[in-house]
């Protein structure tokens, strides 16, 4: 006889259980989750600390979310809902820009997004991801990609994006913790690699460049970021009819 089949581990492939407390939902502690790992991140989420704050105990949070690993998938759906998708049918380079700054923008609004994305369970199957997936290949698909490679067309789109944003992420993270700004961070990297450049004429140039350019490190990180999206724009531009 074969062996029963255990059922995927996920939030979205079991039932949804009745509420049994109307004042404690699924929505409330997803909600407040998310501002907990936006003030204090991922190393401190647990279901204790999260029905502290929702000052109710850890058991009945478990009456609507299985684990913790069942809600960072409802955290990540959430924060999924963010995103601004435009509507397929008009520049569909433009509109693709416009999915990946609203990305990056809500990564470094969650920057604990970043470090689970690649292992949250079934997160494709989330009801925003779903939605905000179908409204991109809607993009990729008008502008004239066949299905399947308008699906190729906004992975490769999305990667990028979670690459860039990562790094990110976790430079804004770590000024946070060390109290610093990216002005202050840049001025003791160039103070320290003055030393080491001499010898590396092109960094040297490079460096010079970039302090003769101005505008500050945020300003070069939108520049980098937009540089990176129209190269993948302009070599998926020469796929199309």
């Amino acid at each position: 006889m074969p062996a029963q089949k255990q059922p995927i581990p996920s939030v979205w492939t079991r039932p949804r259980r009745q509420q049994q407390q109307p004042a404690l939902s699924r929505e409330r502690i997803v909600a407040e989750a998310v501002k907990l790992l936006d003030e204090e991140g991922m190393d401190n989420l647990s279901m204790r600390t999260l029905g502290t704050r929702l000052n109710a105990g850890a058991t009945s949070l478990y009456r609507h979310v299985a684990n913790k690993d069942e809600l960072i998938e409802l955290v990540v759906d959430e924060v999924y809902g963010e995103l601004r998708v435009p509507e397929a049918g008009g520049d569909w380079r433009e509109a693709a820009f416009a999915c990946a700054d609203s990305l990056r923008s809500m990564i470094l609004r969650h920057p604990w997004v970043a470090s689970v994305l690649g292992q949250v369970g079934l997160a494709e199957l989330g009801p925003n991801l779903m939605r905000q997936t179908d409204r991109m290949l809607a993009i990729f698909n008008q502008a004239g990609f066949e299905l399947d490679e308008a699906s190729q067309a906004m992975s490769t789109l999305i990667s990028y994006v979670i690459g860039m944003s990562t790094s990110e992420a976790a430079l804004l993270s770590m000024l946070a913790r060390l109290g610093q700004t990216e002005e202050e961070l840049e001025a003791q990297i160039r103070a320290a690699a003055a030393e080491t450049n001499r010898e590396l004429p092109r960094l040297q140039a490079l460096d010079e460049h970039i302090l003769k350019d101005g505008g500050g490190p945020a300003a070069m990180r939108d520049r980098d970021f937009r540089y990176g999206v129209d190269r993948i724009l302009d070599g998926l531009a020469t796929r199309l009819p």
